[in-house]
């Protein structure tokens, strides 16, 4: 049996993978999996009135959130793969598939509903291969109600993602998209752009 270093299974995962389920060194990502559903069952647990279930959600990705706002329910399979900025907003029921890695820059906000894919399956051995994609969110882009990102997307700095779109390609920065798959609708004027925070 190979010997697999600490870490190997999310040096595979920065590369891309492709990874397998029947390795070994997959039990790193089967714990950490465990460890975030845990957390966020315990976030979800909580009524919205009680400021504890923020604890969890440190736990989760490991530092304070005094600058970052989640709203429960909150789904996330990766809490060591994501990178929160500063004055982010996770409104309630994304779902984040993070083992590819996600990184939210300043002032990011997400609407409910929003889903963002970091892992694919092999298209021949599905069961037991998966590719990866980082997804990175560039500085006060707004991701629309319901909208998916698909692995490997970088959404532009000020962009705006439209409600339901499903984003395959990247979205430039103060661009408008929406559909699917998404394509840009409109330019906004970046000189027009106003820091809310």
């Amino acid at each position: 049996m190979a010997e697999y270093g600490k870490e190997y299974v999310y040096e595979l995962m920065d590369k891309g993978g492709p990874t397998d389920v029947r390795e070994s060194y997959f039990a790193e990502a089967v714990e950490e999996m465990m460890r975030a559903r845990t957390l966020c069952f315990r976030a979800n647990q909580c009524s919205p009135d009680d400021p504890t279930y923020v604890k969890h959600l440190e736990e989760l990705f490991g530092r304070k959130l005094d600058d970052v706002r989640i709203l429960t329910p909150f789904i996330c399979d990766f809490g060591n793969r994501v990178t929160l900025g500063k004055n982010v907003f996770i409104n309630h029921s994304a779902i984040l598939s993070a083992s590819g890695g996600i990184e939210f820059q300043d002032g990011v906000s997400l609407a409910p509903g929003v889903r963002i894919a970091t892992i694919n399956h092999d298209y021949n051995n599905r069961h037991t291969l998966y590719t990866y994609g980082k997804v990175t969110v560039k500085k006060n882009a707004w991701l629309g109600m319901n909208c998916t990102i698909c692995p490997g997307v970088t959404i532009g700095e000020n962009a705006v993602v439209a409600a339901g779109a499903v984003v395959t390609k990247d979205v430039p920065d103060n661009a408008v998209v929406g559909g699917c798959p998404a394509k840009v609708i409109k330019m906004l004027d970046p000189d027009e752009q106003r820091e809310v925070w």
